[in-house]
């Protein structure tokens, strides 16, 4: 690191509390989840989607309670359950609410990131502070994947010069961000050679300089996830704030975007299960018409709990070899959830009729998060789009 990136590190570390060991999942971790999502998230999520409210202060106490754990080795201030917890995490939070959902894929995707990195340093010194919830990390890749996927023009661009990176260019869209933040990007590096291995793959500071956050568009939902566009301007990023350089990141994307994808599964499968929720509590009253309509409780709930056990077994097999060779299995798995969860939101709607439209209904809230689901990097067209690929024997960025 250049000795302004080893000033920052260190004064983020100066500033970051220092926490004990959080409870694992085996032992008072649940307890404390349920509790979290019912008294601290539950009472916030009109003002998180209807006034743009970031949950910041339910993140924190989240990754000090460990639900960000799973994304890191314990060496690395994590409880190596892996993927596993990761996504039985975020199920339950997006049962209450998806945007905050997405909130914890963001910060356990970026830990992810500086995991299976081989920076040292990066491990060290940040991702303790990451898996912990007390430095709130977001995730910039979604141009990187589509770009390495030839689905759209990467919109950065890098120049080595000594000792690191600049970075130039804008992204128009990256989640969970604040002054005091981190993400991760990912950009060809000019004369590094074409495709996926010339790329570099870098943690960026909010407060680094010629960088600044710009308020974008507003969203139908998830507007309470900080989402805002990224501008480098000359932008320097040291190499002790990169997680890959050119030559090793056709290997580093293969070994990190099965996980990115598999763990959206916690949105998509919390997402149909509160909508199954919603229906069953419309059938208290409403059985004898509501059984007319085409998707039932007992239609989804079966779908349910066989993506969930297929979800599960993945994210096992992921931990046990992040190489595994199941990308295609991942991509068919984030698909069917991103479907499941668009029919079950629209039959919760369809349930609960005009009370379901309602502005403050959680049926129509429900309706909007799953649009997002459908469209969020890797879309539904896009994954199908990479599924028949693979089908005829194609090689992608993951292959």
């Amino acid at each position: 690191m250049t000795a302004l990136s080893l000033a920052r590190t260190a004064s983020l570390a100066a500033q970051l509390p220092v926490q004990a060991a959080p409870p694992t999942a085996s032992g008072g971790y649940h307890a404390t989840l349920h509790r979290l999502v019912a008294e601290v998230l539950a009472p916030q999520v009109l003002d998180i989607d209807l006034k743009a409210a970031y949950p910041e202060g339910f993140l924190r106490e989240l990754g000090a309670a460990g639900g960000f754990g799973g994304a890191a080795s314990p060496e690395h201030g994590g409880n190596g359950l892996g993927l596993m917890q990761v996504i039985e995490t975020m199920d339950l939070v997006s049962q209450t609410c998806l945007s905050t959902g997405f909130l914890v894929w963001c910060q356990t995707a970026c830990a992810r990131y500086i995991e299976m990195s081989e920076n040292a340093e990066l491990k060290r010194d940040l991702l303790p502070h990451i898996a912990r919830g007390a430095l709130l990390a977001g995730t910039g890749l979604s141009n990187t994947v589509k770009s390495c996927d030839a689905v759209e023009a990467f919109r950065l661009s890098a120049r080595r010069v000594e000792g690191g990176y600049v970075i130039n260019g804008v992204l128009p869209w990256v989640s969970n961000l604040g002054p005091d933040h981190v993400f991760a990007t990912g950009c060809p590096v000019e004369a590094a050679g074409p495709g996926d291995d010339g790329l570099v793959f870098i943690i960026v500071d909010c407060n680094a300089t010629g960088f600044k956050m710009v308020d974008c568009a507003h969203f139908m939902a998830i507007d309470g996830t900080r989402t805002l566009a990224c501008h480098f301007k000359n932008t320097f990023v040291p190499d002790g704030m990169v997680l890959s350089h050119p030559g090793q990141s056709k290997a580093y994307v293969r070994r990190i975007k099965p996980g990115m994808i598999l763990g959206q599964m916690g949105m998509c499968l919390g997402l149909a299960q509160a909508c199954l929720d919603l229906m069953k509590q419309s059938n208290r009253t409403h059985a004898h018409v509501n059984r007319y309509l085409d998707d039932q409780v007992d239609d989804l709930a079966p779908e349910l709990a066989d993506l969930r056990d297929h979800t599960l077994v993945a994210a096992r097999t992921l931990q046990a070899n992040p190489l595994a060779d199941i990308v295609l299995d991942i991509l068919k798995l984030r698909l069917r959830g991103g479907e499941l969860a668009l029919r079950a939101a629209q039959s919760a709607l369809l349930h609960l009729g005009a009370k379901g439209y309602l502005q403050k209904s959680p049926a129509q809230r429900r309706v909007r998060e799953a649009y997002f689901v459908a469209i969020v990097t890797p879309a539904t067209k896009h994954l199908r789009r990479e599924i028949a690929r693979l089908e005829s024997g194609q090689a992608v960025c993951a292959a």
